[in-house]
């Protein structure tokens, strides 16, 4: 497949026909219900507010949290224990850490390839544990989503050790605004890693084509 000067989403569709989301297993009858809902999201959902809601979207979780509603029940949120403190506040730019942390719970994720939804599943925090993994149909979504969708270069949900590279502002961008070109040059096997959409996709079952529990 050639590939072109300028992104667009008929191409992503193309060289991505599929999309996958890891999801706490169980939770598939309320995604259908509530939609596909980011951490914020969810928050507002069971009316989460004050310290508890500080401590979950604006720092690092170190372990998943559980949350509770009279309504909806119970529910948890991921921790986000790849992410490194000390190099996080070495490599971000633009904006603080708190700031990082909400930009990140106020997104719902996908990967583009089932390599990097694998190795999320192979890790130790979750390897033993079963999810409900959603597989959407890529052109499904966009023909919906496109002008909403923002992609980013990187995993920003790990920060290991090592990294040098920089995230902050300017990490996830519109695909018109996206630095093509650029990934294509550095890293033509992979140029795309995150495609996200702000705080929720209510209308997700529109597009998911396959759920299993894995």
């Amino acid at each position: 497949m050639s590939i072109p000067a300028v992104l667009t989403p008929a191409y992503i569709a193309e060289r991505w026909p599929r999309l996958y989301h890891m999801a706490e297993a169980g939770s598939w009858p309320s995604v259908q219900r509530h939609g596909l809902l980011s951490t914020s999201a969810l928050l507002d959902l069971f009316e989460i507010i004050g310290a508890e809601r500080e401590a979950i979207e604006s720092a690092r979780r170190p372990e998943s949290v559980k949350i509770s509603h009279s309504e909806h029940g119970t529910a948890w949120i991921r921790d986000n224990k790849p992410i490194n403190s000390t190099v996080l506040r070495r490599t971000l730019v633009g904006m603080s850490e708190p700031q990082w942390y909400r930009t990140l719970n106020g997104r719902v994720f996908f990967w583009l390839n089932d390599e990097r939804l694998d190795r999320l599943r192979g890790a130790p925090p979750y390897r033993e544990r079963e999810h409900d993994i959603l597989t959407l149909d890529t052109k499904a979504l966009l023909d919906t989503h496109a002008a909403k969708v923002e992609l980013a270069h990187l995993n920003t949900g790990a920060v290991y050790g090592a990294a040098t590279y920089k995230r902050g502002a300017g990490t996830f961008r519109p695909i018109s605004d996206y630095t093509w070109s650029d990934r294509v040059r550095v890293a033509r096997a992979e140029p795309i890693v995150e495609l996200t959409l702000p705080y929720s996709v209510p209308d997700i079952a529109d597009f998911v084509i396959d759920v299993t529990t894995r």
